[in-house]
């Protein structure tokens, strides 16, 4: 066999290959991922050092974490910096 038909034949057989890999790969972490507990979201301090604010200026809670408000909707927006 010549090695034009072999590669020829290589590549036919790869989308095979790694199609069943792949679906086996992405209902494998699916399956995992279902099993994680979610996680907490948790405020920044740093944040209110970085910007000189208390925490309740961007949340709800004046102690900080939960809901924001909408000066901390736009500061998550503005890439976490203070808007102008």
């Amino acid at each position: 066999m010549s090695n034009k038909r072999r590669l020829s034949a290589l590549i036919s057989a790869t989308p095979v290959l790694c199609g069943g890999a792949g679906v086996l790969s992405a209902a494998l972490i699916a399956g995992l991922v279902t099993l994680l507990p979610p996680r907490e979201a948790q405020a920044t301090p740093a944040y209110a050092s970085q910007t000189g604010l208390p925490c309740g200026k961007c949340h709800v809670n004046p102690a900080g974490g939960g809901a924001n408000t909408a000066f901390g909707k736009a500061f998550a927006a503005n890439g976490h910096k203070v808007p102008k």
